[in-house]
């Protein structure tokens, strides 16, 4: 646990009332900052890491690359190089980070090694920060844009495993494959890129599924299937044309000794690999179901059957978590947060959750369209005196239920408010007439409170 009443170095003083904090400097804190940037509202920036960038930082091993195409994925007002290839690669990721933070001018905004212990509302509608080594202030609002590729969810089995447990976050290069026996427990994409590279270097490559996944080909006919969603197709054409495709590319899941998948294309977030299937066919990849439990160097199948290994990579996932709230405000459901207009509470203003949805396709192109939009929010939000959130919820708007999108939808919604921003307005005026008297309720300091973990990677 982090005590913070014992500061490790004096801070001086520094008025931030009237800026907002944004938390993170991955790719979507950058594509926030540079709206806000943009937008002539003043911010402050910190991240945990010593560089920026985000999990294309800290996050990825050495062989990485996107899984949707370079055009999905760019800002749209600053677009990759030219040169750069369909799907690039972890590095062309991360040096294209840091050409938009210098081309955007956001260094000098960003703070970095910087972590936070806690965040809580105070008095006057502002917001405390508290840093773990100690330093506190006080903000306007606070952008949370920490990603939700840090917390690594593991999975829990019977028995004892005499070799090495990691999670796919803590794989970083082949040459932790190399020569060993290896299991991968997942069946979402970092799973496969990692049980498709221990088919080209280890002794044995082992893809362990609880349930099938629906392989889906990263180009069709010489296309990134990514840039064959179009806006105006509706999620059912869609889906069926992604069925096509599979069946097309790759047959039968029979014809892998896989079963079918029991859920509909996009119902869970997409697995893009070409290489799964091919090394299957190769007998390179074993694909096996889940695991039962464990007993020394073997693992048991819920099929009864049992291997050795050396290695066992969970490519289990990730938590949604914001260690730095208090319990009043995590509003995370599994892996849904509960806000309105993408990041939005009903009860307190200032605080808004950003980044946390998994949208197929990528995320460059949706921040770039949702950064405008967001500013105009926090522009509104500075005329009326309660929360956005309940504006939202007034007029209508359903808390989400789930954490996949369709990025075709969000676009779609994103025009129709940017469409009807004037009548929101004028509703959120109205709305902001029947609650005068409206504050956020104060929350206690950490020291009053009970300790929780601050963000780490």
């Amino acid at each position: 646990m982090v005590k913070v009443n014992s500061p490790t170095r004096t801070h001086k003083k520094v008025d931030t009332t009237n800026k907002h904090l944004i938390i993170g400097a991955g790719f979507v804190g950058l594509g926030m900052a540079q709206a806000l940037k943009a937008a002539e509202i003043p911010y402050d920036q910190i991240d945990a890491s010593d560089q920026i960038g985000g999990n294309w930082y800290h996050g990825v091993y050495e062989t990485a690359h996107i899984i949707s195409s370079r055009k999905i994925t760019q800002f749209t007002h600053f677009p990759m190089p030219d040169d750069y290839p369909d799907f690039p690669s972890a590095q062309n990721m991360l040096d294209y980070l840091n050409a938009f933070a210098d081309h955007f001018d956001l260094r000098g905004q960003i703070e970095l090694n910087r972590t936070i212990s806690y965040v809580r509302p105070v008095e006057n509608n502002l917001w405390e920060v508290t840093f773990v080594d100690g330093e506190q202030r006080i903000y306007k609002g606070v952008l949370m844009c920490n990603g939700h590729h840090w917390c690594k969810r593991f999975p829990k089995f019977q028995g004892e495993f005499n070799g090495e447990i990691i999670h796919s976050k803590d794989y970083k290069h082949p040459d932790q494959l190399r020569g060993k026996r290896v299991l991968v427990i997942g069946g979402g994409n970092s799973a496969c890129d990692v049980a498709a590279e221990a088919a080209r270097v280890s002794a044995k490559s082992v893809l362990s599924m609880r349930e099938s996944v629906w392989f889906i080909p990263k180009t069709f006919a010489g296309i990134p299937v990514a840039e064959l969603m179009k806006w105006w197709m509706p999620q059912w054409l869609q889906r069926l044309m992604i069925y096509a495709i599979i069946r097309l590319t790759f047959g039968t899941h029979e014809g892998y000794g896989l079963a079918k998948p029991n859920y509909r294309i996009f119902d869970k977030h997409p697995t893009l690999n070409n290489e799964v299937p091919y090394y299957i066919k190769h007998g390179r990849i074993t694909s096996k179901p889940g695991v039962r439990r464990f007993d020394g160097w073997e693992v048991e199948f819920v099929d009864g059957s049992r291997e050795a290994f050396d290695l066992i990579v969970c490519a289990t996932g990730y938590y949604v978590a914001y260690p730095f709230l208090p319990p009043e405000l995590q509003r995370v459901e599994g892996a849904v947060v509960k806000c309105y207009g993408g990041s939005l509470l009903a009860d307190y203003k200032g605080l808004y959750f950003i980044g946390w949805g998994q949208a197929r396709g990528g995320v460059g192109s949706l921040i770039a369209a949702y950064g405008s939009l967001f500013t105009r929010y926090l522009q509104l939000q500075d005329e009326i005196n309660v929360p956005m959130g309940l504006v939202f919820q007034e007029v209508g708007q359903n808390l989400p239920t789930t954490h996949l999108a369709d990025p075709q939808q969000i676009f779609q919604q994103l025009k129709l408010v940017n469409l009807l921003f004037n009548w929101l307005v004028n509703k959120a005026h109205q709305i902001d007439a029947q609650h005068p008297h409206f504050s956020n309720q104060p929350l206690p300091s950490l020291q009053n409170s009970q300790q929780i973990q601050p963000l780490v990677r």
